[in-house]
């Protein structure tokens, strides 16, 4: 996604770049101040001393034990090499920038385990038992054992304990060169939301325990044995949701396996041609299942032709769900809403409402909405039937009225962050007007 910030004749990528700076000399580059005009970071670590704190420990160690907002640590670029424990709720660790800000480390969960009673600390971020409201956004977490060890076997990036909920991961890079690649593991009552990100990793590399959402994210596997993985045992109602992300991987990978009582609803979504022709599959005996093999298909796509397998199937799921009321807050029931209540922690305009590709009945259509920029101070809002939109109002909040809507025509919409000094401008959303009983048909029709 190219977010490019303006300003002063200043026209800045961000989130694109691929160099990394780290290590503990001193850059060539000139010092960035620890905070910049409507900088609202609550601490920034900077390798270089000119931060609050130089480690990303030492920052989180430094926050109250809890607070009634989230604490923002802003991480500038560099290298972490360090292992992170997280044992306080509503934090927020944010990257300067997603590509150049990395936290790394060599952790294999079988070497840990040899001296260890359990798996604290077997982590590159390790999040704690009880810890909630956790946001990890805009930053490179990778485990990279295998590039430097030799196996692939388990290997997490993020690793959470029991009672761990509402944890959110946001344009952000998680990968590993193992499998287990993001553990959410709260079995219990764990809820998670992913959107625009990336998670590669070996077999079952994303695999969460309890109620997940993911949206426009990449999964690149490595793996012939299973790419997701889902535990539901806990209650029947517990579901991975995956909605407009793209599969890609080695040749052969495979989409997912269940070896515990799970559900997987992927809607939206693309596979290379590289994917396996292989079902999500029960890997142990269908009488160890109490609801047998649930996964629902809609309006996937698989490049070089689709199979059958995952031909929409919603309507074979428990109250046969339409695809248009499928989102975050339905996958958790009710009881969290992440899409409506995230902090504004991001450097740009992000989730817009409608998501990016919806499908909409214009009466059903009040505003558009969004989460916000950290820093900003207004918002430039793009609207119209063009791509690029052009400029339609400058907003204080987060919400725009679009007026009436007209159906069959597809709307493109831009949010750009007023920073105090410039503008970051945001990607291209669209959404497109249907009628009522349009808003379900596939689009391959």
């Amino acid at each position: 996604m190219g977010i490019r910030l303006r300003g002063a004749g200043l026209l800045v990528a961000v989130g694109l770049v691929a160099a990394c700076i780290g290590g503990g000399g001193a850059p060539d580059v000139p010092a960035v101040p620890a905070r910049g005009p409507g900088e609202r970071a609550d601490l920034v670590v900077a390798q270089d001393g000119r931060g609050d704190f130089r480690t990303i420990q030492h920052a989180l160690d430094a926050l109250p034990a809890d607070g009634p907002a989230y604490r923002v640590i802003l991480l500038r670029n560099g290298t972490y090499r360090e292992k992170v424990f997280i044992t306080k709720s509503r934090v927020a660790l944010v990257g300067e920038n997603r590509e150049r800000t990395r936290v790394v480390f060599s952790e294999l969960r079988s070497e840990w385990r040899k001296t260890h009673p359990d798996d604290w600390g077997a982590a590159v971020v390790n999040v704690g038992e009880g810890v909630e409201d956790l946001v990890l956004a805009n930053l490179t977490i990778r485990n990279d054992y295998g590039s430097h060890g030799g196996s692939h076997d388990h290997q997490f990036a993020v690793r959470s304990g029991k009672g761990t909920t509402r944890i959110s991961v946001l344009h952000a890079n998680v990968l590993a060169d193992g499998g287990d690649t993001m553990s959410l593991w709260n079995s219990a009552s764990g809820m998670y939301y992913h959107a625009g990100s990336t998670f590669e990793g070996y077999v079952d590399f994303f695999c969460p325990r309890g109620w997940s959402y993911a949206t426009d994210c990449r999964f690149v596997s490595h793996s012939t044995s299973a790419s997701i993985w889902h535990d539901g045992s806990a209650a029947e109602e517990q579901k991975l949701v995956i909605r407009s992300s793209h599969f890609e991987g080695d040749a052969g990978f495979a989409l997912g396996r269940i070896t515990r009582d799970g559900q997987f609803y992927l809607l939206d979504c693309t596979f290379s041609g590289a994917m396996a022709d292989r079902p999500i599959y029960l890997a142990r005996e269908p009488e160890t299942f109490r609801w047998g093999l649930r996964a629902y298909f809609w309006n996937c796509r698989r490049d070089g032709g689709d199979f059958p397998w995952f031909a929409d199937s919603l309507y074979q799921a428990r109250g046969a769900p339409r695809a248009d009321e499928i989102d975050a807050r339905w996958t958790f029931g009710g009881k969290w809403d992440p899409e409506g209540t995230l902090p504004a922690v991001l450097p740009f305009a992000s989730i817009p409402t409608p998501r990016n590709g919806a499908r909409v009945v214009p009466s059903e259509v009040g505003l558009l909405r969004w989460i916000g920029a950290r820093g900003a101070v207004a918002y430039d809002v793009r609207f119209g039937r063009k791509d690029p939109p052009p400029l339609v109002a400058r907003v204080k909040g987060t919400a725009y009225e679009p007026g009436p809507l007209t159906p069959g025509v597809t709307y493109f919409w831009r949010v750009d962050a007023v920073m105090p000094r410039g503008s970051v401008e945001g990607p291209i959303w669209r959404l497109t007007a249907v009628e009522p009983e349009g808003r379900t048909a596939a689009a391959r029709q």
